[in-house]
């Protein structure tokens, strides 16, 4: 009975979003739509009543599937992205602390209510406004996002005085994903302020579920492609794994790499004891609207890239007898592009764009697909 109810519960939050939901958003452009989407967002999280609907919606929703990957036991096997809950910019740090009262973080509590785990952040050392003007588009015929919104975040402290002070009301399951400073070339900086970043949580007593260290980031005017290379990479895993102890740490890369560069990065981590690669963030390729600025590429459009690392990422795994995870990202955004990546063996997937096109309860339809056509599998 409880299965029938669930289907018939998908199928019509399936019209709605698909019928009603999806083209009155769309009437907005993207960035007006991400706007208002955080602005929803910031309403949900202040209105404590709503939280027994999001919850009685994300029991309807889902079917419990419990899984261990990177050290993490997951109680569904899709998380959402970072780069959705990861708060506000501001001009400097004491801005930042001084608004930790007000809801700086739009989607930290209604979020996990609603979709499960959630990866906060990405959160810089230091606050950063992000880029001025057209920041987020869409590509409707290939259910693709592209955006270069540059890291816009409350910076590190900011962010873990807020989550402190709403402990009590944190999910159990959640990580939290800390950028290197877009613009820092001196490697010893680079790794001070990653730990300092990761210290404040800490610090506060924010114990995340996994925390995840993100190499690459094509969304900003600087793009720290460098911090992928071998020996900044061990420097920098080396350091947070030291300082966080038994949180597990996940590390995402990104999809422009050559070969040699993910075999040697995967076996950095591995000698590091990093338990998860996110394989990938998005990929970097000049926006419609000027040929001179990059922006990351998600959804559609990365997917078959991102398979492609995938694939080579979990075939040096097994030559090697290494024992990291890899969680695939780029593209999921059905049962069929969920099954591209099980079928090399991933278990746990991350998504965003998908979030867009087919509504907040996106992984439980994924899941679903994948059930009733029976695809997904691991060959």
């Amino acid at each position: 009975m409880r299965k029938w109810i669930r289907i018939l519960f998908l199928g019509g939050y399936q019209f709605a979003y698909t019928k009603i939901a999806r083209p009155l958003i769309f009437r907005n452009n993207p960035q007006q739509a991400h706007e208002k989407t955080l602005q929803l967002l910031r309403g949900l999280d202040e209105r404590k009543w709503t939280y027994p609907l999001l919850k009685m919606t994300h029991g309807a929703a889902f079917q419990v599937r419990p899984i261990e990957v990177g050290g993490v036991r997951l109680a569904h096997p899709m998380i959402l992205a970072a780069g959705f809950v990861k708060g506000q910019g501001f001009g400097n740090e004491d801005e930042a602390l001084s608004a930790v009262d007000q809801t700086i973080i739009p989607g930290w509590r209604s979020m996990p209510l609603l979709v499960g785990a959630v990866e906060f952040g990405s959160f810089t050392r230091w606050p950063r406004m992000g880029n001025t003007g057209t920041a987020i588009w869409r590509d409707v015929p290939t259910q693709s996002t592209q955006n270069r919104i540059g890291l816009k975040n409350p910076g590190a402290q900011a962010a873990a005085e807020f989550l402190a002070r709403r402990k009590k009301a944190l999910p159990l399951v959640f990580g939290i994903n800390i950028a290197v400073s877009p613009g820092v070339t001196d490697a010893e900086q680079e790794k001070c302020e990653v730990v300092e970043s990761i210290a404040f949580f800490l610090a506060r007593g924010i114990r995340p579920a996994w925390l995840t260290l993100n190499l690459s980031c094509p969304n900003t005017e600087d793009d720290p492609g460098a911090h992928q290379t071998a020996s900044r990479a061990r420097d920098l895993c080396h350091a947070v794994v030291e300082l966080v102890q038994d949180i597990p740490l996940w590390v995402k890369i990104g999809p422009d790499l050559a070969d040699q560069q993910y075999q040697a990065l995967l076996r950095i981590f591995e000698e590091t004891k990093v338990r998860a690669v996110i394989a990938t963030n998005t990929l970097g390729q000049p926006t419609p609207d000027n040929l001179n600025i990059t922006a990351g590429v998600g959804g559609g459009k990365l997917h078959s890239k991102a398979v492609e690392v995938v694939k080579l990422l979990m075939a040096e795994k097994q030559r090697q007898g290494y024992q990291l995870d890899i969680i695939g990202c780029g593209g999921v955004m059905d049962g069929q592009t969920y099954a591209d990546f099980t079928r090399h063996g991933i278990k746990a997937m991350q998504y965003w764009s998908a979030l867009v096109y087919r509504g907040p309860l996106v992984a439980a339809i994924i899941q679903h697909e994948k059930d009733t056509y029976g695809i997904g599998n691991s060959d």
